[in-house]
């Protein structure tokens, strides 16, 4: 939605909140920014259609009567009691829940989406919690270029053409793409929607696109069909088209017991002085395993191959650096 319109229906809705009366189009075309830029009548009152029908479509109750049975034309008005938010009781897990969603997105684009709802949570009563305190920090960033565009796209049901670069064999092509949504999964952004150019449904990765996102068509043309689920498509497909790799990796007798759960014991070694065993594993997706072996520190050594035991080492640095390099430190404007 463009920042004009957002702003003149925000006003719209201030307005017709803050009155008790029925205000008729003139009124309104007087009094709400925004209305005044229409050249003619005509234009006005497509411009305000328009208006009246979004906010329907957002859900707001926008009632149509006569302040006096003497007034020729009908008026509007957003009656309080029905567009106040209602009663909301949180458990205590589920506030918390709230909370750490919202520090999941780190997305301009979304940041402004996540206040407003906890601000209207706090005006109804509910206590979420925002303490920098909690345990668990998520994050889904969103540092692809091809992100805003793409979401843009989503919202507003408009087709899109970008060109996207493959792995395997290395090429880049043009695709045409009707967006049904933008998903993370695993630590990756990823577009679904129905692939022009190959007639069926498809992901694609969004560090994979190349260039600019331009759209195509009408807004509103693209529409997700009813009931489909994101994720799974996306979870389907990665793991459809990324076949396992085996690992060897050492672990500390009697630790890491999950990732026991998933190996096979081929025999034992002595690391660092400790004793422990030698497991192999099949895995699919190096990156995020990477992170979840990092997770059992000096309990657990990648022995192959070579580009995980790496990626390994690098996050446990990582993890490290921030302790060893806080003294001495600049924080710069």
């Amino acid at each position: 939605m463009a920042t004009a319109r957002a702003e003149r229906l925000v006003n719209l809705v201030l307005c017709l909140l803050s009155t008790r009366q029925y205000l008729t189009a003139e009124r309104i075309r007087a009094i709400v920014p925004g209305y005044a830029d229409a050249p003619t009548d005509e234009a006005f009152f497509r411009m305000f259609e328009r208006d009246k029908s979004e906010l329907r479509d957002l859900g707001v109750p926008l009632e149509t009567g006569r302040t006096n049975p003497f007034d020729v034309a009908e008026g509007y008005r957003i009656a309080r009691r029905d567009y106040e938010l209602g009663d909301i009781d949180l458990e205590p897990d589920e506030a918390a829940a709230v909370a750490l969603a919202a520090r999941l997105w780190d997305s301009p684009e979304l940041t402004g989406a996540v206040h407003g709802a906890l601000i209207k949570l706090r005006a109804a009563g509910v206590d979420v919690d925002q303490d920098t305190s909690v345990a668990v920090e998520p994050r889904v960033r969103t540092s692809e270029p091809a992100f805003p565009p793409l979401l843009a796209a989503v919202q507003a049901g408009q087709a899109v053409v970008f060109d996207y670069r493959r792995p395997a064999p290395v090429e880049v092509r043009t695709r045409t793409v009707e967006p049904w949504g933008v998903v993370a999964y695993r630590g990756r952004w990823y577009l679904v929607g129905h692939d022009r150019d190959r007639d069926a449904p498809r992901c694609f990765r969004l560090s994979r696109v190349v260039g600019g996102v331009r759209t195509v068509g009408k807004r509103g043309e693209v529409r997700s069909p009813e009931g489909i689920d994101l994720m799974s498509f996306v979870a389907r497909t990665e793991f459809a088209a990324t076949p396992p790799a085996p690992a060897r990796v050492w672990v500390a007798r009697d630790r890491a017991q999950g990732l026991r759960r998933r190996a096979v014991v081929v025999g034992e070694r002595v690391v660092g002085g400790e004793p422990g065993d030698l497991l192999e594993i099949e895995l699919r997706f190096p990156d995020s395993a990477a992170k979840w072996l990092a997770g059992f520190g000096p309990d657990v050594v990648v022995l192959e191959p070579d580009v995980l035991a790496k990626a390994v080492g690098e996050r446990l640095l990582g993890a490290l650096r921030p302790a060893s390099g806080t003294e001495g430190s600049e924080v710069g404007a």
